[in-house]
């Protein structure tokens, strides 16, 4: 059942989205080299505690995964991409790596990812970050009342196209709000003008991810890591998006992207 929020409840998802945006400022800031990402883990869990936030990855036992995820944030480096399971690896020069946030204030939920640079980056990782990002923005733009779900699909994968990267269908956006995946499923490759059409109060979580040469995924013996199968490096930006009776509201923009804004 897809639930339309009220203006009231999506200001309560806003209030929820800065501070997931808040969060993943202070990951990618702390992220360097030397940095073990069980730190990073444990960082994330004082902010949220502190907050009195509640994690949406604590205890979060879908039909996909191994067990309940017992970390508060997923941190996928370099191949890995999505569901990245803490563990005790130090982040070393060079590394790609995905932080991807989902917590509840209040009853209410956001979800936010981004992929960063640990230390030098090299020109192939910087495009396909950009890609990703990019392919976000066009999907927001088209997140308005009247377009169809397949529009926001169609823009994710008309970017994907132009940059020559691949697009797994298997894992994508997904509706959000009183809890961390609702529906409706948004691919990140679709027909324009196709599926619902948006309405306003409609919440969804927009997270288009790109590995450099291949579609096809594997999943770690942790149960949970997923990898590009080809070991190619990866790239993952996610926002919690509204829509509205105008222009759509990103409900997870970090200070940086407002100030470019």
């Amino acid at each position: 059942m897809i639930e339309l929020k009220s203006p009231a409840e999506i200001d309560r998802m806003h209030v929820t989205g800065r501070f997931v945006a808040e969060v993943l400022t202070e990951v990618g800031r702390l992220a360097d080299v030397g940095v073990n990402l069980m730190d990073l883990e444990h960082h994330a869990r004082g902010m949220i505690k502190r907050r009195g936030a509640e994690s949406c990855y604590w205890d979060y036992a879908p039909s996909f995964g191994k067990g309940p995820f017992r970390n508060v944030i997923c941190l996928s480096v370099n191949d890995a991409v999505l569901h990245g399971l803490p563990h005790d690896y130090v982040l070393r020069d060079g590394d790609v790596l995905t932080a991807d946030l989902a917590v509840t204030i209040d009853g209410w939920a956001a979800d936010s990812a981004r992929t960063v640079i640990v230390g030098t980056p090299a020109e192939e990782d910087l495009r396909i970050i950009r890609a990703t990002e990019e392919a976000l923005e066009a999907a927001i733009e088209v997140t308005r009342a009247g377009n169809r779900l397949g529009d926001i699909s169609a823009a994710i994968g008309a970017v994907a196209e132009a940059y020559g990267y691949p697009v797994n269908t298997e894992f994508g956006g997904h509706g959000i709000g009183r809890t961390m995946h609702e529906d409706v499923h948004v691919s990140n490759k679709g027909t324009a003008g196709r599926g619902m059409k948006l309405k306003p109060g409609l919440t969804l979580a927009l997270e288009p991810w790109f590995a450099r040469t291949t579609d096809r995924i594997v999943f770690d013996p942790d149960g949970w890591t997923i990898r590009s199968a080809d070991g190619s490096r990866t790239a993952h930006s996610e926002h919690t998006v509204a829509v509205t009776e105008g222009a759509p509201l990103v409900l997870t923009r970090r200070a940086a992207e407002l100030g470019n804004n």
